[in-house]
Parts: C-alpha cells; sequence; structure tokens
C-alpha cells in the first residue's frame, strides 16, 4: 500500500517516516611516527641532513617533475617538500613519509608510503643524476655552506667548531710544541710599540744643561767669556798688564767646573730633591695639588713583562744596553765621544697602576699609560757585561741582540735592567684629581723646579711629567698583593 510519506525500515523490524541516512565518510586519519633521536649521528638525520648536505653517501639530484600535473591523494594532506618546485605547478621530494587510510569501493584501506616526487598515475618518479625532461637544471638543495662535521651533541651552531688555526682542508690544525721564542719576543715587543695604553719612553733621563738655563742665558754667557777674552788679550798686549786676562781665567775656570760637576751629579741632585719632598696624605689633598705619596704598587688592566729577564706583572720595565767606546772603537750613537760609555739601545715602557697609600690607606689610580709624561727615576741593576773573552758565554744575550738585529761584534757591552713590578715601594709626585669619587694623580701641566741646592753646588733643573722614584728592587722582598 503506498503512502506520501517515505519511510523506511530499521534493522530492528520497525517501519519509520522519512528517508533513510546516508553513511557518512570518515575524515582521513594521518598518522606519523615519532621522529628517532639521532644523537648527532648523519645516518640517523633523514632529511634533515640532506637538507645541510650531510650526506655520507654521494648525495643525489632529483631533477623536476614532467610536464604533467602531480596527482595528490584523496585526503587531501600538505606534505613538506624540501626539492625543487617543476614548471606545472607539482610538488617534489617529499620529506617524511604519511601513511593515510582511506576507504575504497570495497571498504579496503590502502596506505602509501611517499618519499619523492610523483607522476601522473600517482606512482613515485624514478630518481637520476642528470637533467630531467622539460630542460630544467636541478637546484641545489642546500640555501649555503655549512661546516661539513657536525658536533657529537647533533645541534647546528654557527662558526667552526674549534678556534684553533686551520689547514688547508679546512681541519683544525694541531700545534705541538712551545712557540718560537724569537718570534714570540718580537710580537710581544710590536704589541707594546703599537698599544695605546703604553707609554713608550724612548729617550735617556739623564740631567740636561740645556734644561736648566734657557738658551738666551747660555749664548750671553758665552759671549761676555769671549769679549773677557778678546779685552783681556788686547790689555795684555798693549799694556803689558795681565790682571784682566787672568780675571776671566779664573772665572771662566769656575763656570766650567761647576757645568761639568752638574752635568755629572745633576741626576743625583734631582733625585735628591725627589727623596726630601714630603709625602702628603690623600685624605686632605685638594683637587689640583701637587703632592707626592709613597706606597705599594698594584698592577692595573695590562701589566708589562721585562724584556731580558722576563719579570712578570710589572708597571714600568728599562733595558738599556751600552757600549765602551776606545781610541779606534764604533760609536754608539751620534754624541758618542771617546773613552766614554754611550747609549746604543733603550727600551722604556709604563702603563697606568694602583698606588695605595701608605698615609692614609687610601688606593689611587696613578695615569701613567696612554702617552702620558713620565720622568722615571728607578734604579738599573747590571745583568751582563760583555767584552770580547765572554762573548760567547751568554747564549741568551745574543739571542736578545738578534731579535733587535743588533751586531754582537768585538765590543764591550754592558745590559742594565730596572722594573717595578707588583708589590714594589714606588714615590710618585704629580697632581691630585678627583671625578667621580675616582681618586687619580695625573702629570701636571707646567714642569716643576727643583730649585738650586747650593750645598752640593747643583743647580736648578725642570722635572717634567710625572715622576717616579723606585730604588732597585732585584735584591729586595717585595710586599705581596
Amino acid at each position: 500500500m503506498g503512502s506520501r510519506f517515505p519511510s523506511h525500515q530499521l534493522s530492528n523490524g520497525l517501519y519509520v517516516s522519512g528517508r533513510p541516512e546516508q553513511p557518512k565518510e570518515k575524515a582521513p586519519t594521518i598518522c606519523s611516527t615519532a621522529m628517532p633521536y639521532t644523537g648527532g649521528d648523519i645516518k640517523k638525520s633523514g632529511e634533515l641532513g640532506k637538507m645541510f648536505d650531510l650526506h655520507v653517501e654521494k648525495s643525489r639530484k632529483s631533477g623536476p617533475l614532467g610536464s604533467a600535473p602531480s596527482r595528490n591523494t584523496s585526503f587531501g594532506g600538505a606534505a613538506s617538500n624540501s626539492g625543487p618546485v617543476s614548471n606545472s605547478g607539482g610538488r617534489s621530494n617529499y620529506s617524511g613519509s604519511l601513511s593515510s587510510s582511506v576507504p575504497g569501493a570495497g571498504g579496503s584501506a590502502r596506505a602509501k608510503s611517499n618519499s619523492g616526487p610523483l607522476n601522473k598515475h600517482g606512482e613515485p618518479t624514478k630518481r637520476s643524476s642528470g637533467p630531467q625532461s622539460g630542460g630544467v637544471t636541478p637546484m641545489a638543495r642546500n640555501s649555503g655552506p655549512l661546516p661539513p662535521v657536525l658536533p657529537t651533541t647533533g645541534l647546528i651552531t654557527s662558526g667552526p667548531i674549534s678556534s684553533g688555526p686551520l689547514n688547508s682542508s679546512g681541519a683544525p690544525r694541531k700545534v705541538s710544541g712551545p712557540l718560537d721564542s724569537a718570534a714570540s719576543m718580537k710580537l710581544r715587543a710590536t704589541s707594546f710599540a703599537h698599544n695605546q695604553a703604553v707609554t713608550n719612553l724612548n729617550a735617556e733621563d739623564g740631567y740636561s744643561i740645556q734644561g736648566s738655563f734657557p738658551k738666551p742665558i747660555l749664548w750671553a754667557v758665552i759671549l761676555l767669556f769671549v769679549m773677557g777674552f778678546i779685552a783681556g788679550g788686547f790689555i795684555l798686549g798693549a799694556v803689558h798688564n795681565a790682571i784682566l786676562l787672568i780675571v776671566v781665567v779664573v772665572i771662566f775656570a769656575f763656570v766650567a767646573a761647576l757645568l761639568i760637576w752638574n752635568a755629572c751629579w745633576g741626576r743625583r741632585g734631582a733625585i735628591g730633591f725627589v727623596n726630601r719632598y714630603p709625602d702628603a696624605d690623600l685624605r686632605t689633598a685638594k683637587d689640583g695639588q701637587y703632592v707626592k705619596v709613597t706606597g705599594v704598587v698594584t698592577c692595573g688592566n695590562f701589566p708589562l713583562e721585562s724584556s731580558f729577564q722576563r719579570v712578570p706583572r710589572c708597571v714600568y720595565t728599562s733595558t738599556s744596553l751600552y757600549e765602551y767606546r776606545g781610541w779606534d772603537s764604533k760609536a754608539a750613537n751620534i754624541e758618542h765621544r771617546r773613552f766614554t760609555w754611550g747609549l746604543r739601545s733603550m727600551e722604556r715602557h709604563a702603563v697606568d697602576f694602583y698606588i695605595s697609600d701608605f698615609q692614609s690607606g687610601l688606593r689611587a689610580l696613578v695615569k701613567t699609560g696612554y702617552g702620558a709624561r713620565v720622568t722615571p727615576y728607578v734604579d738599573e741593576s747590571v745583568i751582563i757585561d760583555i767584552n770580547t773573552d765572554n762573548k760567547d758565554m751568554s747564549p741568551e744575550f745574543l739571542r736578545w741582540l738578534r731579535e733587535r738585529n743588533l751586531s754582537s761584534d768585538d765590543r764591550i757591552m754592558r745590559l742594565k735592567e730596572g722594573y717595578i713590578k707588583e708589590g714594589s715601594t714606588v714615590s710618585v709626585m704629580g697632581v691630585v684629581q678627583r671625578n667621580d669619587n675616582v681618586l687619580m694623580i695625573v702629570s701636571p701641566s707646567e714642569p716643576i723646579s727643583t730649585g738650586c741646592q747650593w750645598g752640593k753646588c747643583v743647580l736648578p733643573t725642570n722635572i717634567d711629567g710625572l715622576v717616579l722614584r723606585c730604588e732597585d728592587t732585584s735584591n729586595i722582598d717585595v710586599i705581596p698583593v
């Protein structure tokens, strides 16, 4: 019997109105296997290793697809593509494997694993090492050069694994044994000469007569003596009276003896002036006051090392080579006179350091580096005396000469070295400067005059810059800091 309303029978035999429900298609489920832990092994890295050209085997290039479009699967899942794209817009070289379950006509599921490009029938295409159809050149898989070897942790970092030198193949070069001493010494001397923190003091700190008197006064005295000798000789020849000439000769002898005395003992007079200058208390010292501070030395950011003895952690070093000139010997310099010792080579360096004041216990920064004006009065000790008999008995001295391109022929030489190392007691004379609770001692803007020392017949001289005074510390135990 027919009815206007559609009905259908359920599985239990009952008839209900309405049309039967159509079976719904199940949503495709995508199952992916968990990535195994590689531990840095390239063989287990899969497509990640291929992306960075880390193949163990010979790398194979996959060409682009043909002109036919690729056929996607029924579930429409997007797969990651690490290869080139063909001219038809198809995707190639799927990285990873997808396992999909799609219901078919017979209720069976088909699972397919794709790890490469597909042809027009949905089957994986064969890989080839040459160019494919279409005339397109295969593209490189990587986007830049990376280290050829992964570290053991499996992490990819920028830069080489080792920070040492590399050989021609890019691998770290092994260096065994100590470095060449000559090369290391030249490198250290070059670093001292070109480092802005180091002050190079190449001039000898001897007493200078020209520094005691202005040049106009010296020329005026010379002119007066010349006129005196002319007048004395004229009077002696005219009236046979030698009184004026004798007076001029006596005065000239006295002045000459005074100048010679100051040339020999003038440096000791300057050192005596520094030793007699009273120590100041940094707690009561005002900003801009010229003071003398005595205390223990502490190295700053850039300690020095002596040139010959290689004493470490110094704030001042001085190495001087002297030569004795006989009657037929070579001159050490253009001003070297016969039968005297002349300076042939000098290396003096100074850097910033700290001093702990004995009076107040405060710590101040002494600015002797960065090209500051410094006048050092540091005692030097004789390290070695060389003559024609024992010149081959000191290989270290010969090595020191070779490093500085100095000849070692038949000469009488003497090497002196002085230094101020950490823990030594030193006296510093300079100007106090306070800047944001930082106590510093800097060089004065004008030279300081020592004044006349009548008891020692020493003429006044000018001291320029910071003054460093330290006795010979080669045989004195320093204070550990």
